[in-house]
């Protein structure tokens, strides 16, 4: 296995795209990627046919997956809404790699998907999913049922496009052309392993509760009581801090798992409160939630998120054996919005697991598993590690 990544701040592209190759070329020791990701920043949005033409005809055999977004990872560097583009690629032998455009319609009956590749009947040597999705056109929620039917516990790893000045524009690429809707990605079959980080950044306050009564996204009532209730006794019981951030974004932390005494890190999907009902005391959250299912209140800060992706890699890097290279999927409200300090995830993840040939993007949606399944993530790094061997 090989790895590279390489990051240009160049305005012009067909420069940005001759230093991205060689440089890509040169830290590959000659060869040419079997697998390479693309991420083009806004600036350079609007030349995305161009862009994937010229670099599918640098690497005609490589699967070659290209997303636009606000702002760019490379090194560990994050190049936050200026012109940037970054590339990565690796080198898999052992590896099968099946590419996919998926495409929806409509129907009376609900969504169709059209365009994934066929499940193999033995799954043993699924790897991962990596998934580029258009938010505009593609019901990631549907299409990330459809992926659990179809590969159940297989990680799925990637994000949702975060930049276009049309609604209508291209915003994905896979191999020599742009992609104008739907989702593009590759499964991962055989080669090295690919480990799935998932830092959701945000700690529980007060107590965990049993959701007693719900419908669909509502919360009606908490241990007997109607939830906006809980909520309140939760309040009373904070610190003056704590109800700050709270007013700042509350959020639930949903428990994969009932059969637990205590409830730690990573035991949580995290999801937003959208609404309170005063009137009927209903909480609306992102997510459907359903009676019996274990909660509790969440806040966060970015000393809380810092805390979580820094606990996580720790654990994850004394599994594992150095080398390698990752993609990096993190939130758009993540960066300079959330962190005082410049290239929080990116530099993190090369203190803690590098130096690693690391790529990625700012997301309008991060995708990845919690527990054994795989879910759309907001304020998330999302982080896709592949060993060395």
């Amino acid at each position: 296995m090989a790895y590279a990544a390489s990051l240009s701040l160049q305005s012009n592209v067909a420069v940005a795209l001759n230093e991205l190759t060689s440089d890509l070329i040169r830290q590959l020791e000659g060869q040419t990627p079997d697998l390479a990701l693309l991420f083009v920043g806004g600036a350079h949005a609007e030349q995305l046919p161009a862009i994937q033409a010229q670099l599918a005809a640098t690497f005609p055999n490589a699967v070659l997956l290209t997303c636009t977004a606000e702002s760019i990872a490379g090194g560990a560097r994050e190049v936050e809404e200026e012109p940037a583009l970054a590339v990565w690629g690796a080198t898999l032998p052992g590896s099968r790699l099946q590419p996919f455009h998926v495409v929806f319609q409509n129907t009376p009956d609900g969504f169709v998907c059209d365009g994934l590749p066929e499940a193999p009947e033995d799954q043993s040597e699924l790897r991962a999913i990596l998934l580029l999705a258009d938010p505009v056109s593609c019901p990631i929620q549907e299409l990330l049922e459809r992926l659990e039917q179809d590969y159940p516990g297989v990680p799925v790893l990637g994000g949702m496009a975060s930049y276009w000045q049309n609604p209508r524009d291209p915003k994905l690429g896979l191999n020599a052309s742009a992609v104008p809707r739907g989702a593009v990605g590759v499964v991962l079959r055989g080669g090295p392993r690919v480990r799935a980080v998932v830092s959701q950044g945000c700690r529980p306050i007060g107590e965990t509760m049993v959701v007693t009564k719900a419908e669909g996204n509502q919360i009606l009532e908490l241990g007997g009581r109607p939830a906006l209730t809980r909520l309140e006794q939760t309040y009373a019981g904070l610190s003056e801090q704590e109800r700050t951030l709270l007013r700042n974004g509350l959020h639930l932390g949903i428990a994969m798992t009932e059969y637990r005494d205590q409830f730690g890190r990573g035991d949580f999907l995290i999801t937003n409160v959208i609404s309170a009902e005063r009137e009927s005391g209903a909480l609306a959250i992102g997510n459907v939630v359903r009676p019996g299912q274990t909660v509790q209140f969440h806040v966060r800060d970015s000393q809380t998120a810092h805390q979580d992706l820094l606990e996580l890699l720790t654990r994850l890097q004394a599994d594992r054996s150095p080398g390698g290279g990752a993609l990096l999927f993190s939130c758009n409200g993540r960066g300079s919005r959330l962190f005082s300090q410049p290239n929080h995830d990116a530099a993190l993840v090369q203190e803690i697991c590098g130096p690693l040939p690391l790529a990625g993007f700012f997301a309008r949606g991060e995708l990845g598993p919690v527990g054994k399944r795989n879910f759309i993530h907001g304020f998330t790094a999302s982080l896709a590690l592949f060993d060395e061997v």
